[in-house]
C-alpha cells in the first residue's frame, strides 16, 4: 500500500515511481512473451512509420518501416499480461488514489511497447488526455519497465506538476504537443526532468502529465508494459473511441472475499 507521503508526492507532483514492484523473473517471462509476439508478427502492432514522429520511417515499406512500437491489446493476448494489470497489489495502490471500483480501458495504452535500436522515433511533450474521452481527463498509467530504462534508451521525460498547469490553445500545435518556438513554454520545458526505471519498477502517472521520451541510442530494445485506469464516476463518453471496448472491472482482496 501507498504511504501518506507517496499518494501526497503523486497528487503534488503527477508522477510516482515504485521501485522493484515486480520480480526480474516475471520481467523476463514477458519479455520472451513480447519478443515470440513481435518474432511471430502476431497482430494488432503499431510501427513506428504509423506515428509520423521526428525519426520514424516515412512509411511502412520505407527501410525501417516494419519496425514494431507497440504490441497492442496486451490484456488479450495472454493470462501472463492480463494477470498483471487486475492483481490485487496493482488494484490496492490504485484504489488510493482513484477510490473503490477502478476500471482498466482497453482501448488506452494496454500495450507492450518498444523502443528499438534503430528507427525508434522521439515523441514530443503532450498530455495523454488530449485525445482520450471521459467526463473528466484524470486516469492513471501504470508503466512497467521490462528492462532498466534510461535517457540513452529513451526513458520517459516529464513536466512535474504539469498535470494542474493550465495551457492556452496558442501554447499546443495541431496534434496538442506543446510547442518549443514559443515563449511562454520555454520556462516550463526548463522544469523537464528524466525518469529513470531499473528492471521491475512501476511509474505511476496522472494522464494530464506532460511527458515526452526521446531516440534509443543503445544496441537493445526497451520494452514497457503500459495499462491504463480510470475511477468508477469517470466513465468514458458514449459513443467515443474510449467507449469503444469493454473494460475490465479490478477487485480489491475484501471485494473479492
Amino acid at each position: 500500500m501507498l504511504t501518506p507521503a507517496q499518494i501526497n508526492q503523486f497528487q503534488q507532483q503527477g508522477f510516482l515511481v515504485l521501485s522493484a514492484f515486480s520480480t526480474p523473473e516475471y520481467c523476463q517471462q514477458v519479455l520472451a512473451f513480447a519478443q515470440q509476439q513481435l518474432d511471430s508478427v502476431v497482430l494488432p502492432i503499431e510501427y513506428e512509420a504509423d506515428t509520423r514522429y521526428p525519426g520514424a520511417p516515412i512509411s511502412r515499406d520505407a527501410e525501417g518501416g516494419q519496425t514494431a512500437r507497440r504490441l497492442l491489446q496486451a490484456y488479450a493476448r495472454s493470462s501472463l499480461l492480463a494477470d498483471w494489470a487486475t492483481q490485487p497489489k496493482l488494484t490496492g495502490v490504485l484504489t488510493q488514489l482513484l477510490g473503490t471500483g477502478v476500471c482498466m480501458s482497453q482501448v488506452h495504452h494496454n500495450c507492450i511497447m518498444t523502443k528499438q535500436a534503430r528507427f525508434s522515433s522521439l515523441t514530443g511533450w503532450h498530455r495523454d488526455s488530449r485525445y482520450w474521452h471521459f467526463q473528466k481527463p484524470e486516469l492513471i498509467s501504470v508503466w512497467l519497465a521490462l528492462r532498466d530504462e534510461k535517457v540513452e534508451n529513451g526513458c520517459l521525460l516529464v513536466l512535474p506538476q504539469s498535470h494542474q498547469w493550465q495551457i492556452e490553445p496558442e501554447q499546443l500545435d495541431s496534434a496538442q504537443f506543446l510547442r518549443a518556438d514559443v515563449a511562454a513554454n520555454q520556462s516550463l520545458l526548463a522544469e523537464a526532468c528524466a525518469v529513470p526505471l531499473k528492471q521491475g519498477d512501476v511509474l505511476l502517472f496522472s494522464s494530464n502529465l506532460f511527458h515526452a521520451a526521446g531516440c534509443n541510442q543503445t544496441t537493445q530494445t526497451k520494452f514497457s508494459m503500459v495499462y491504463t485506469y480510470r475511477a468508477a464516476d469517470n466513465p468514458p463518453l458514449p459513443e467515443t473511441r474510449s467507449a469503444s471496448l469493454p473494460e475490465i472491472l479490478l477487485v480489491t482482496e475484501e471485494q473479492a472475499d
